[in-house]
């Protein structure tokens, strides 16, 4: 059963695009960005698909990449690479976030 919370994901992956071209070309080691913004997606499709624990524990890993994805822009922040966390971007961070803990429970 794929969540409503899968297509979210997606369009913020491709609304974080600006951002991760940014950071990227500016610090390999928060380059990382685009892997972990691809984890939340794949390990969230894979935990609606899975049962029990197994979905748990993908739901769980999501849920730190999701983390990791919003640490690595708010470093970016605070470097210099980008202007700012944009408003939309953060709310939709704060969704996946929150409905990510509700699947890990």
């Amino acid at each position: 059963m794929e969540l409503r919370i899968y297509g979210v994901i997606i369009e913020t992956i491709g609304m974080l695009r600006t951002e991760m071209e940014a950071i990227g070309r500016r610090d390999v080691d928060l380059e990382k960005m685009r892997r972990a913004a691809a984890s939340i997606a794949l390990n969230t499709s894979e935990g609606s698909y899975s049962r029990g624990k197994n979905a748990q524990q993908r739901f769980h890993t999501a849920l730190g990449s999701t983390r990791e994805t919003l640490a690595c822009i708010e470093v970016g922040v605070a470097l210099g690479y980008v202007p700012c966390v944009r408003d939309e971007v953060r709310d939709r961070m704060r969704q996946i976030l929150g409905t990510l803990t509700k699947l890990t429970r």
